[in-house]
């Protein structure tokens, strides 16, 4: 139906809508039923068969399934058909195919629970209550509340509409912002860019405010009809997973070559060609961390989530490296270093300070009532208020003095008004007197942009000129009221003898008549002083960016520790006369912005950043989504941010707190250096297999482990114990360091070195075990063929009870090792069982290891035999000693920074 072309009255008519009470609940659920969920049909993902598949495809896993064809082809030519191992091999791949889809299946939900969590949202009028609902759940019919900033939800036919004006460009392609008009009936085949009484889903609301009935949702809308896609189906790797997936490259190319010479040696060797084959497969599959970007996905995962349950949301999970390298965060007070919780204490005259209930009192809180757009209702005799808090605390104060909104905005009849915006930070309203012939126009806001358009003063209920004492008085009785941190409204009005309204804010904004002084009290949140405290300990220098007057901002920000003796304030007006270069060399000195604007915000931002700074920046606004994207890390008001805001952000604070920032940047801290932990467990445990190999042959003994046993502990020491490592709680000392470089690799600060260590440890004990069970356990008079290298003693024997115990040692040391990868501080300090999750995957792992050599069918299969308790007991004193000597060298190291 060609909407634009209906009239107001048809329109709720054919939608069979009340304008002033809106849908009831049973009308929505037989339209949702009717109409479906408002979202737009996505491109469908692989189905678990599909995931399954594509775990095949990988170029090392097809070689292995390959040689196990070979292998059965080989054998059964022989005359000696051998189906245990090829059988063994083509299970541990589909177990393997398993875990992989279980991790990517994971990880998926994972991240499409997050983006349901920074889904956007509605205002709708439902059951005569306007309340805020997931945007999908929005029905034809709804009525929507648009505001500054909003996102439209749904295609609406504008009802009301206030100087509104609308970003179309990801429809249209119109660049400019398109003013609306709700009165307006157009023909049925107007353009779509120029259907001015309608809003469009996906469009962003630039400026003014309105009310809309939806028409279409879903893909019944004109974005659907293009199938244009509101949020990604695909989360692109991060920077960190790119860089893994580069590595493990590196180290798969590295471990081929290793492979190949292994291979080559062994022929060499005079060891049948086809069981140095299937070794060399087998240890290469071993060998490269093919699931490291995987494991890393799910650890990131698994921390946003934590994120989450602490009011952070993370939209993009790039941020949370980011975070962890965090080194400046710029912050909005209000609401976010204050608890947002306004209340109106104190007003003032041109003359002095006034009591809270008078004649003054109910003339100047009467007058901002009408100049705001809280709503305010009776239940049960008590006043129920919605709306920007600021102006909740205006409307209730007004209450309190015997002024109720609902009665005078029905006798004082709004029927223009300038929104505020961040530049002029005003905001004007014109009414209708009763008499209908006369008008008033009432401006509030800041004080020092108000005071400069004022010609006159109110005093004693006379509209008399300002002189400078008068001036002077007001700017002394403001700055009291900011010197004890109360947050100062500006009150003023201009008589009209009739109005027009292409006027506009010029006319409007100027000789106005000065009222009154506002002076409301936003106490600082609790816990922002300790959040503050823990952020210059942990190297980040926290900054304070806000709207208000410096005095207030200076008061507030001494009291939490931001404004200290070596740091500055200063305020936007100095800032607009400071050149780049100027600001570039002194944005150091400051830690308080006052009185800045959005573009303020944005060459903060940039300053910093030119000092090598990574910096996190607060917004809410229409006009922050700049400074948000600019910044390294953006973070959206969760509360009281636009949903412009929030779309170009990369976190969105649910509580709109500092205290949150700062423990997200711990949690981001936390989860780097996990993965951290997994990657250098996993490559030091690669490394050791390798070598464990690579010697053996090198020195001319038989192969200590076989196909089978090489991918039975990739799989057992691989998957668990990595992931659990990724829950492992932050270091408590992790925000007494400094942020992490973004500059510094994965493998800074002596990594790598310790990974190869480590890697040779790991090896020289497996070698270890299988030497002392070929020589005290295995066939008498093998040791001495092995070390003359008889090569026809080598053939002979197969060398069972060595294999058995170097297959057990390298699989437990590995499990062992994964303890040492959960602090830089000794077990004994952190506590053995403070990380259950790996204690649980320690157990399962080492559990199936002691079974498939201790069950005789299964010890069959693997190629190994069962061992006495002697045995066991070199296998866990050898297994342990990773722990044995990490354990010292952290005392030592304990002991150096002590």
């Amino acid at each position: 139906m060609h909407w634009h072309s209906v009239s107001i009255d048809d329109t709720l008519r054919e939608l069979k809508t009340d304008i002033k009470q809106g849908l009831t609940q049973e009308d929505v659920r037989e339209r949702q039923r009717l109409y479906g969920r408002n979202i737009l049909d996505a491109k469908r993902g692989k189905n678990l068969f599909q995931k399954f598949l594509a775990q095949f495809a990988d170029f090392m896993i097809i070689i292995l399934i390959c040689a196990a064809i070979i292998s059965l082809v080989v054998s059964y030519m022989e005359g000696k058909p051998n189906f245990v191992d090829p059988i063994i091999i083509l299970m541990i791949i589909i177990l393997n195919a398993f875990l992989g889809v279980l991790q990517e299946t994971k990880a998926e939900k994972a991240l499409e629970a997050l983006k349901k969590m920074s889904a956007p949202t509605a205002h709708v009028l439902r059951c005569n209550r306007v309340t805020e609902i997931p945007s999908l759940e929005l029905v034809p019919g709804d009525i929507v509340i648009l505001e500054t900033g909003s996102f439209v939800p749904a295609d609406c036919r504008l009802v009301h509409g206030v100087n509104l004006r609308v970003e179309e460009a990801s429809l249209t392609g119109e660049s400019h912002p398109v003013e609306k008009n709700a009165a307006i009936r157009l023909l049925p085949d107007t353009n779509l860019a120029d259907r001015i009484n309608m809003v469009m889903a996906t469009s962003t609301v630039l400026y003014g405010r309105g009310v809309g009935i939806v028409t279409a949702t879903g893909m019944d809308t004109q974005v659907g009809h293009i199938a244009r896609m509101i949020m990604e189906d695909d989360t692109p790797d991060t920077p960190l997973q790119k860089r893994l997936a580069k590595t493990g490259k590196v180290l798969g190319i590295a471990a081929l070559i290793i492979c190949g010479l292994v291979f080559i040696i062994g022929i060499y060797k005079e060891i049948p060609p086809f069981d140095m084959f299937m070794t060399s497969v087998s240890l290469a599959v071993a060998a490269i961390p093919e699931g490291l970007p995987a494991i890393v996905t799910i650890m990131l995962s698994l921390g946003v989530q934590r994120m989450a349950k602490k009011n952070a949301v993370i939209r993009k999970l790039p941020a949370v490296e980011t975070l962890g390298s965090a080194t400046v965060i710029c912050s909005d007070k209000t609401g976010t270093l204050t608890q947002n919780v306004m209340t109106v204490t104190e007003i003032s005259s041109v003359d002095n300070k006034e009591a809270m209930k008078n004649d003054f009192a109910f003339f100047l809180l009467s007058h901002v009532a009408l100049c705001s757009d809280a709503l305010l209702q009776l239940e049960d005799n008590q006043p129920v208020l919605s709306g920007e808090p600021t102006e909740k605390a205006l409307v209730l104060a007004a209450y309190n003095s015997g002024a109720y909104k609902p009665d005078l905005d029905s006798m004082y009849q709004r029927i223009y008004e300038i929104p505020f915006d961040s530049a002029r930070k005003l905001m004007t309203t014109v009414h209708k007197a009763p008499d209908g012939c006369s008008y008033r126009s009432v401006t509030k806001g800041a004080y020092d942009f108000l005071i400069e358009r004022c010609t006159h003063i109110y005093r004693d209920g006379k509209q008399l000129p300002m002189t400078n004492r008068d001036k002077n008085r007001i700017n002394a009785l403001n700055s009291a009221m900011t010197g004890r941190a109360l947050r100062v409204i500006a009150v003023a009005y201009k008589n009209l003898s009739g109005f027009n309204a292409n006027s506009g804010e010029r006319f409007l904004e100027k000789d106005l008549t000065f009222a009154g002084l506002i002076g409301m009290i936003d106490p600082p949140r609790e816990e922002v002083k300790e959040a503050v405290r823990i952020c210059r300990q942990a190297g980040i220098k926290p900054i304070m960016i806000t709207g208000d007057h410096i005095l207030t901002a200076k008061a507030i920000a001494k009291e939490l520790g931001i404004l200290t003796p070596q740091t500055e304030a200063i305020t936007g007006e100095e800032l607009s006369k400071m050149s780049t270069e100027r600001l570039n060399d002194t944005v150091s000195r400051y830690s308080v912005f006052a009185r800045v604007s959005p573009e303020h915000k944005v060459r903060i931002v940039k300053a910093y950043q030119s000092k090598g700074e990574v910096v996190a920046m607060t917004g809410d606004g229409v006009n922050d989504a700049p400074a948000l994207k600019v910044a390294d890390i953006g973070c959206a008001m969760g509360i009281t941010g636009t949903d412009v805001a929030k779309n170009a952000s990369d976190m969105i604070l649910t509580d709109d707190n500092f205290a949150t920032i700062v423990s997200a940047v711990q949690e981001g801290r936390g989860i780097y250096e996990n993965i951290r932990k997994a990657v250098h467990f996993l490559l030091s445990s690669n490394i050791g297999e390798i070598l464990t190999i690579f010697v053996a042959i090198l020195l001319g003994l038989p192969t200590p482990l076989v196909a089978v046993q090489l991918l039975w502990v990739n799989l057992v020491t691989d998957s668990l114990p990595a992931i659990s490592l990724g829950v492992e709680p932050a270091s408590k000392d992790i925000m007494k360091r400094k942020p992490i470089s973004p500059k510094k690799g994965m493998f800074a600060d002596g990594l790598a070195l310790q990974i190869i260590i480590e890697g040779i440890l790991i090896g020289s004990l497996a070698l270890t075990a299988f030497v002392i069970g070929v020589r005290y356990y295995d066939t008498p008079g093998l040791y001495d063929s092995l070390i003359h290298h008889e090569t026809n003693s080598m053939a002979s024997y197969i060398p069972l009870t060595g294999r058995t115990m170097c297959f057990a040692v390298l699989s437990l040391s590995q499990l062992f090792h994964s303890f040492n990868m959960r602090s830089h501080r000794s077990l004994s300090e952190i506590g053995v069982l403070s990380n259950s999750k790996l204690v649980i995957s320690f157990i399962i792992c080492a559990f199936l290891q002691i079974v498939v050599i201790s069950i005789v069918p299964l010890a069959r299969i693997f190629q190994v035999v069962p061992l006495n308790l002697r045995q066991w007991a070199i296998v866990f004193l050898l297994a342990m000693t990773p722990i044995v000597l990490v354990e010292f060298q952290k005392r030592i190291n304990s002991k150096r920074r002590a």
